[in-house]
């Protein structure tokens, strides 16, 4: 098994099994996952200093759906692309853009797919254990992108007139709590149903 192809126990695996041309059907799978995470990241609340985005449905999502390697590659290719494309929240792209406030939550994304990925090969269509690792990975998620923010507020403090690690938890964690608790109920949830619908049209 090549190193970014999934298990069969993945959705990706069950409904386009890499056996006749594995490279198209990962890079079309890629490419895919791209374009999703970018729209994701494009569906916004205006929030400061953190939007609010769907990139937190679309992570565990992508995770699940792929698997560990697959569904981390993608994340990767994602952030890679935002190196020389505006496919992050907002407007900014490049290299800078991951010094900006965001910079922890990002870099988490790619663990958090690689969490979720690692559990959904084990368990294929069980939601529960499914829901529970997208909560570790979203958790995770949120306390890297704390701790880079916090970092960043007391170095720009000039420049922000500091916000603290107070700061930093009401402006880039508490007020995403409840959201992302929901967003990661409803990835284990169209997960599930993306399972139940493929066994119905397979008899």
């Amino acid at each position: 098994m090549s190193a970014a192809q999934p298990t069969t126990s993945t959705l990706a695996g069950a409904l386009w099994p890499a056996k006749a041309n594995p490279l198209v059907r990962n890079v079309l799978l890629v490419l895919a996952g791209v374009a999703l995470l970018a729209i994701s990241a494009k569906v916004q609340v205006p929030f400061w200093p953190v939007p609010v985005t769907l990139q937190t449905l679309a992570v565990p999502l992508i995770g699940a759906a792929f698997g560990a390697r697959l569904g981390t590659a993608t994340v990767l290719a994602y952030l890679a692309t935002g190196l020389v494309l505006p496919v992050f929240a907002g407007v900014g792209y490049g290299p800078l853009y991951f010094l900006g406030t965001t910079g922890g939550y990002l870099l988490a994304y790619p663990v958090a797919a690689w969490i979720v990925g690692s559990v959904a090969e084990r368990v294929g269509n069980r939601v529960l254990p499914l829901f529970a690792a997208m909560l570790a990975g979203d958790i995770l998620v949120l306390a890297i992108g704390f701790a880079w923010l916090a970092f960043v507020a007391q170095l720009a403090s000039g420049a922000w007139g500091g916000i603290g690690y107070e700061r930093a938890w009401l402006g880039g964690v508490a007020p995403f709590l409840l959201a992302d608790l929901i967003k990661v109920a409803l990835a284990a949830a169209l997960i599930g149903l993306s399972w139940t619908g493929l066994k119905k049209l397979r008899g």
